[in-house]
C-alpha cells in the first residue's frame, strides 16, 4: 500500500510524494518525489518507469518543504531515497534505483 500526497506550486505545477515498497530489498520502502505539470502526469512518469500499480489516494503524506526544494533543483524532476526516517541520506536520481 502506498501513502503519499501532493502540493500545488504557485506556477500551477505539482510535486507528488509517494512512499512505496522498495523494488530492490524486501521489507524496505522508498520515498519517491516527482515534479510534473499535474498529478496525472506525475503518476504517468512513475508508471512509465515500470511502477504500474501506483495510485494517489488522498493527501495523507504531502511532500515536505525540503522534498519540494530537492526535486525542483534536480534536472530530472524525479528523485528517491529510502523511507521513512532517512534524513541523513541524500536524494538519488531515479537511474540509481533502476540499476
Amino acid at each position: 500500500m502506498s501513502a503519499g500526497g501532493f502540493c500545488k506550486l504557485p506556477n500551477g505545477s505539482v510535486v507528488v510524494a509517494l512512499t512505496l515498497p522498495s523494488p530492490v530489498e524486501s521489507g524496505g520502502a522508498v520515498r519517491m518525489i516527482v515534479h510534473a505539470a499535474n498529478r496525472a502526469r506525475a503518476l504517468t512518469r512513475l508508471r512509465n518507469l515500470g511502477l504500474r500499480a501506483v495510485y494517489l489516494r488522498g493527501n495523507a503524506e504531502p511532500p515536505t518543504p525540503d522534498e519540494v526544494t530537492a526535486v525542483l533543483h534536480h534536472p530530472d524532476g524525479l528523485i528517491w531515497r529510502t523511507a521513512p526516517n532517512a534524513l541523513e541520506e541524500l536524494w538519488h536520481p531515479i537511474r540509481a534505483l533502476r540499476r
